[in-house]
């Protein structure tokens, strides 16, 4: 019980944080792209988090684990952070003064992108419950090769790059994809690093490599 409450105020002290941070710089609550993208992230966010409580919280609490052990994967988990809030702020920015004009219709489509991606990350936890935010093995933990991972060695990752796509669109914003290129990278490195300690830690795992040659998008990498 006191855990899921921990998860019930993180979770809602965390909405409230990332809603400051796309409104703040808006300077006005005018604004239907900023309050459509929240309710996409919070409904989504909300469904999945009871989705799990009811049918498996340990996979919800390995979610909340957000330390990484792996010095690489500190620098490249800082990384990730302030770029994803850069975007947000840079896209809103950009909505605000006019620096790219972005159709509703274009908006929208970023909201759904968002939500996809949203929808693929809740189904890589239903196929694989050790899916976490930290680069970890656990202990009797299974290799899982089938559904998205028989696509991509690291569907999580891929399920992210429709969030770094939708994002910008979806608050109105053509500059915001600048960072989708910089983001990438970071995943790449991190991608790397990770399969280092799988191959090392987690069994099957130099097989599996050969079974699925991609690593982040069907037919490119």
């Amino acid at each position: 019980m006191k855990n899921i409450l921990k998860m019930l105020v993180s979770g809602t002290l965390g909405m409230a944080v990332f809603g400051l941070l796309v409104l703040g710089p808006a300077g006005t609550l005018d604004y239907w792209q900023a309050w459509v993208f929240l309710a996409v992230i919070v409904v989504t966010s909300w469904v999945s988090s009871i989705y799990f409580l009811r049918t498996n919280p340990a996979a919800l609490e390995r979610r909340m684990i957000t330390t990484e052990s792996r010095p690489a994967q500190k620098i490249v988990a800082a990384g990730i952070f302030v770029l994803w809030a850069a975007m947000v702020v840079v896209s809103v920015l950009d909505h605000r003064l006019g620096w790219s004009a972005v159709p509703a219709a274009v908006s929208l489509v970023g909201d759904v992108l968002v939500a996809v991606g949203l929808f693929l990350v809740v189904l890589v936890i239903v196929q694989n419950s050790h899916a976490a935010v930290t680069v970890r093995v656990e202990e009797g933990q299974q290799l899982v090769s089938t559904g998205l991972y028989g696509m991509v060695r690291h569907p999580m990752y891929f399920s992210n790059t429709f969030l770094m796509v939708g994002t910008p669109l979806a608050l109105g914003s053509y500059g915001g994809l600048l960072f989708l290129i910089p983001g990438l990278i970071v995943f790449a490195l991190r991608i790397r690093d990770e399969e280092k300690l799988l191959q090392e830690e987690l069994a099957g795992y130099r097989e599996y490599m050969q079974r699925v040659q991609y690593r982040l998008v069907p037919r490119v990498w």
